[in-house]
Formats: C-alpha cells, sequence, structure tokens
C-alpha cells in the first residue's frame, strides 16, 4: 500500500501541486468584478424596466472600447424594441458626455435614466446631475451589478496562459526525449530564433513577401524546421561517433544557431511576411482555442503514444538507464541518442515558426534564454537529469507549473526580479525532490 501510494505520487504529484497553485491565486486574485457587454446591457435593461416601466427616456454612456460598444448598441436596440425613448448615445470620453448632457438640459429635455457601464457611472460628469442640468429632472444612474471572481479564472486569462506556454512546451516535449537519455540540449533557445528568422527570411526573399500564398509559407516554414533538424543531427553526430559531452555540443550549437540567427537577419527583425501568416500563432479555429495550443496538446498525445506504447520509447529509456547495459541487449544506442536530439531541433524549429507566427515577424532575439525555461519545465515536471525516468504528462504539467506561477505572480504584482528567484527556487526544489526520491 506505502509502496503504491508512493508511486502514485510519483507519477501524480505535480498535478496536484498544479492545482494548489491554481486554488491559491484564485483565492489571492478575487476580485470585484464587472460584466461587459451584452451581459452587462440585459442587467442594465432589467433594472431601467423594472424602475421606469416600457417607456422611460435614456441617455446611454459607454466608452469607445469594443465590448462597451456592445454594451450601448445592446441597450439602444431592446429598449428601442420595448418602446423607450433612446435620446442620445454617448461612445467616448467624459467631456462627450457633458456635451450630450448641455445639448438636451438646453432643448429642455428630461432624462428617466442614464444607462452606464461600471466605468463610465463613476464619471465625475453625473456627480451632481441635478445642480448643472436642472432642466433634466432627476435622472438615475442605473449600472449592471457586480461580482466577486478570481481574475486568474477569466477566461481570458487562462487561455492567456496556454498560449503563452505552448511554444515552450512543444520544444520541452523533445527536451524529455533527450534528458530521457541522459542528455541535455542546450541549443534549442538559439534553433528556435534561427527557425523564426530562416522562415521570416524566405518568405520575404523566395514567397513573395506580403503577397506569399499559402502553399509558399508552408514551404518556407517546413524548410526553416529541416535546417533545424540538420542542426540536430550534426550535434547527435558529435556525441556519438566523438563521444563529446553533450552539454559541451549543445553549448556550442547555442552559440553557432544565435550567431547565425543574426547574421541572417543583419541584426534587425524580417517583417515583410502577410497578415494570413498569424493563422498559426494567433488563430482559434477549434472552439475558441488557440491553434498553437491545438497543436501543442496533439504533439503531447503522439508523443505519449511514443513514449509509452512504442519500441522507441523504451529505447529511448534503455539509453538513459544504462547505455551500456542497453548496448549489450541489442539496443541500437547510437541511433537512438540521434533521434533524440534530432527531435529535440525539430521541435524548437516548430516552436521559433510558431513564435514567428504570434509576433508576425523573425528575429534573432527571439527563444533568449527559453532554453533554461524549456528544460526548467521538464525537470519540474519529474523527469529526471540522471536519465531514464519521466513521463511526457509530467513535462506538460511541469510547464505549466511554471505558467501559472509566473501569470499568478504578474497578477499579485510581483516584481520581475523576484519572479526570477521564486522560479530558481522552484527549479532547485524540484531537482532537489527528485534527488530525495531516488536516494531512498
Amino acid at each position: 500500500m506505502k509502496h503504491s501510494l508512493s508511486r502514485f505520487l510519483s507519477d501524480y504529484g505535480m498535478i496536484f501541486v498544479l492545482l494548489l497553485l491554481c486554488a491559491f491565486f484564485s483565492v489571492v486574485t478575487n476580485s470585484e468584478q464587472s460584466p461587459t457587454g451584452e451581459a452587462a446591457a440585459k442587467q442594465v435593461i432589467s433594472a431601467i424596466q423594472e424602475q421606469f416601466g416600457k417607456t422611460p427616456r435614456v441617455l446611454v454612456a459607454a466608452s469607445d472600447r469594443p465590448g462597451d460598444t456592445a454594451f450601448a448598441a445592446s441597450i439602444d436596440r431592446e429598449l428601442t424594441a420595448s418602446g423607450a425613448h433612446v435620446v442620445a448615445i454617448v461612445k467616448g470620453e467624459p467631456k462627450d458626455a457633458r456635451e450630450a448632457l448641455v445639448k438636451i438640459n438646453a432643448a429642455g429635455g428630461k432624462l428617466d435614466a442614464i444607462a452606464c457601464t461600471q466605468a463610465t457611472g463613476a464619471w465625475l460628469v453625473f456627480s451632481d446631475l441635478k445642480t448643472d442640468f436642472p432642466a433634466l429632472g432627476e435622472p438615475r444612474i442605473v449600472t449592471p451589478r457586480g461580482y466577486r471572481w478570481p481574475n486568474f479564472l477569466k477566461p481570458d486569462n487562462l487561455l492567456n496562459i496556454a498560449n503563452q506556454i505552448a511554444v515552450i512546451a512543444i520544444v520541452a516535449i523533445g527536451m524529455t526525449m533527450v534528458i530521457v537519455t541522459g542528455g541535455i540540449d542546450l541549443s534549442v533557445g538559439s534553433l528556435l530564433a534561427l527557425s523564426a528568422v530562416l522562415a521570416a527570411r524566405f518568405i520575404r526573399d523566395f514567397a513573395g513577401g506580403v503577397n506569399a500564398t499559402t502553399s509558399g509559407m508552408l514551404l518556407a516554414c517546413v524548410a526553416a524546421i529541416v535546417l533545424c533538424g540538420v542542426v540536430g543531427a550534426f550535434s547527435g553526430a558529435m556525441i556519438t561517433q566523438f563521444s563529446i559531452p553533450p552539454f559541451i555540443v549543445t553549448l556550442a550549437m547555442m552559440l553557432v544557431g544565435s550567431g547565425v540567427a543574426y547574421i541572417l537577419a543583419e541584426g534587425q527583425s524580417i517583417y515583410q511576411i502577410p497578415d494570413s501568416f498569424v493563422w498559426l500563432g494567433r488563430g482559434a479555429d477549434f472552439i475558441s482555442l488557440p491553434n498553437a495550443v491545438v497543436l501543442m496538446f496533439i504533439l503531447y498525445a503522439l508523443a505519449h503514444i511514443l513514449m509509452s506504447r512504442m519500441k522507441l520509447g523504451r529505447y529511448l529509456y534503455a539509453v538513459g538507464g544504462n547505455g551500456e547495459a542497453a548496448r549489450l541487449s541489442g539496443v541500437p544506442v547510437k541511433p537512438v541518442l540521434m533521434f533524440a536530439y534530432i527531435a529535440s531541433a525539430l521541435l524548437a524549429g516548430l516552436g521559433g515558426v510558431i513564435m514567428a507566427s504570434q509576433l508576425k515577424s523573425g528575429s534573432a532575439t527571439y527563444g533568449n534564454m527559453y532554453e533554461l525555461y524549456v528544460i526548467a519545465a521538464v525537470v519540474v515536471g519529474g523527469t529526471s537529469l540522471s536519465g531514464g525516468e519521466g513521463k511526457m504528462l509530467g513535462t506538460l504539467t511541469g510547464a505549466f507549473t511554471i505558467a501559472v506561477i509566473q501569470n499568478g505572480m504578474n497578477l499579485t504584482n510581483v516584481e520581475s526580479y523576484t519572479q526570477k528567484v521564486v522560479l530558481g527556487l522552484v527549479i532547485l526544489g524540484a531537482v532537489l525532490v527528485d534527488k530525495l526520491r531516488h536516494a531512498r
């Protein structure tokens, strides 16, 4: 029983940690919220009709933001349809509301209610209407009712977390394979930047720039990813054929990749690419989930099948557990290691394409320090740096854990320097837990 519990906590403990972090940040970010758009309009319309019947005289006041514009349009449409008289609609700033009130007051018009969002309801122009605009009567300010809800659990924030971590999580798939074999890949951040620059430059120079077709952009992105794979193959060859430590090889390729990216980009961002290029990084075609997030989940499902159901996955664990024993057992150690480093490079290249799509440009500055965040996600997810142990579900959980910590600290206004300290302690704690578990 004790062994089963220990095994369960080892496999799924980080999921509980992630849930606890979500619960903690939900509590500390719980604050007063205000409905917006049509939801806010329905509340205000109901309150106006309840207080003044079906034919009140109403001024609508909203800002020019998209949500407030929808709020004003909905109130105008619904109240007019029910027989009410919408005297004026203000979409802008307090001065615009004052101009509308002055006109109505000069014409001797009357108002029963002023329909506002919570923000516009607090405008000072509405603070003393009886004194400033006596001809209006005594109109009441009607705003939607507020409610308490964690800022952390807002749908937009949760989608933002997933979208921001997508690139790191995708690159972490390849890093997990490398670390499971007992190696390390420090070049993924530079390869990410190199891929972004290559994709953007291929689109600009060979696919037509801002007039590039979908097939042209696709070929440019595939070429960039394949070239990153070639770099990964070179790293794997240096490690397997010449027995150079992975740390040294990938450190060298990190510098080479970054330097080549700066040379190709000529020290500037490459932005001559079409607007449609953002489909992968910013689009959301499946149940409102960003396309990058959908791709991330698909890749993790495939990687889980590879690591848990296929012979190649067992070979990766065997090489990391004991390379010499795996060789004597007939495992093709060198091809397995080559696969791990090529896969890591290809996924870094894919991450670069996604980042270029998100930012609609290619730059050599992309991916800076990403290798550390990727390694952190893998380690926090329970993959042992000694090799031979790790799960894709753990890596995904680790990536989301880091993203939740960073997002939660941003929401609670923790300064960036302190965030680095916290993240460093989290990584150290994860490695310490792994060492203590192996010592037992």
